[in-house]
């Protein structure tokens, strides 16, 4: 797809994450929508030999370390044809195809079970040895939050990254400066956190998130034959595309109620 066709489709998946948190009354809007324009980069023009019963050895690999932010990886899965609509409307429901996290053995697409933060970037880096050890040319990108990387074991797991040489590897990073409780530089300062990267031995790249040509050609720039990991900071801001939520704390737990979803839908179809 072209960049104007990636956009379209980032929209009908912001589309889809207010009329699905709405009807469930749950959902991490805020942290669902940043991430919507990398996903939808990926899942329609990066990612090599999408397969999603995972049984395709040589699929690029995506895991979705920021767990909490599953409902826009539905939507994202919805629009390319991996979930039914109707899966959309069992959101957070008993046996559903789509729980509160991502679960494998429930959802097509998912490569591991995530919502404990800190955990989705160190099985990234066994799966990147795993195929340079294989001989195998498979890529593993993994999105993490950016308050996520106030938890340690990421910054162990990219000591290992450099040391084995992994630039089969790419990190991207949600950062929308918003977290839970505050503004991430409130709880625990994160910057300079491309200089933290660059210690740690990675090819550090920033990108504008919530810009499709941007995203776009930062992940079809990388130099996947560099000899070191790869993270991307994409800058992005909580609650994308829709004004009244946008970098609004209260929305990373918050969903669309009464006339605000009709309001977002027009801000998102104007």
């Amino acid at each position: 797809m072209d960049i104007s066709e990636l956009e379209q489709k980032a929209r009908e998946v912001r589309k889809r994450i207010i009329r699905m948190n709405s009807a469930a009354g749950q959902g991490h809007t805020g942290g669902d929508l940043s991430e919507t324009d990398i996903l939808v980069a990926l899942y329609f023009r990066i990612l090599r030999q999408i397969d999603p019963t995972r049984t395709n050895p040589d699929r690029d690999r995506f895991i979705l370390s920021k767990g909490h932010g599953v409902g826009g990886y539905y939507c994202t899965l919805a629009e390319a044809g991996y979930l039914e609509d109707e899966d959309l409307t069992t959101y957070l429901g008993f046996e559903t195809r789509c729980p509160g996290h991502p679960v494998r053995q429930k959802t097509p697409c998912i490569e591991l079970n995530t919502g404990a933060l800190g955990h989705g970037v160190p099985v990234s880096v066994g799966m990147a040895l795993s195929a340079k050890r294989q001989q195998k040319d498979f890529r593993v990108y993994v999105l993490t939050g950016d308050g996520e990387l106030q938890e340690g074991s990421n910054w162990e797991a990219a000591l290992s990254a450099q040391q084995y040489c992994l630039d089969n590897l790419v990190v991207i990073v949600d950062r929308n400066r918003l977290q839970l409780a505050d503004r991430t530089e409130n709880i625990i300062g994160l910057e300079p956190l491309a200089d933290k990267w660059r210690a740690f031995g990675f090819d550090v790249q920033e990108t504008q998130g919530n810009d499709m040509g941007s995203v776009v050609s930062t992940l079809e720039g990388l130099d996947f034959t560099c000899g070191c990991p790869h993270v991307v900071i994409a800058n992005t801001t909580k609650g994308a595309g829709i004004s009244f939520i946008e970098d609004r704390p209260a929305w990373h737990h918050r969903v669309p109620k009464g006339d605000e979803v009709a309001l977002a839908i027009a801000e998102l179809e104007a």
